[in-house]
């Protein structure tokens, strides 16, 4: 029984967005590992940006000076 948790910043991602992830992990758990999707689980974990840091700084600091995680 496969559990998959992923963390990401709450930055308003969209249900679509979130029903997104768990199809597409569940389909990599599945078709890499042959485990039955129907007993694969997967978590999203909303992080406050205050509560999340790297580079020795809080994402929420990060993103007031235009810092993001998009892709160029």
């Amino acid at each position: 029984m496969p559990y998959i948790k992923i963390e990401i910043t709450k930055e308003g991602v969209t249900r679509d967005q979130k029903k997104a992830l768990i199809k597409g992990v569940t389909d990599v758990i599945t078709d890499v590992l042959n485990k039955d999707p129907q007993l694969t689980h997967v978590v999203i974990e909303e992080v406050q940006l205050d509560n999340w840091g790297f580079a020795g700084e809080q994402v929420s600091v990060l993103r007031e000076r235009g810092i993001t995680a998009d892709k160029k």
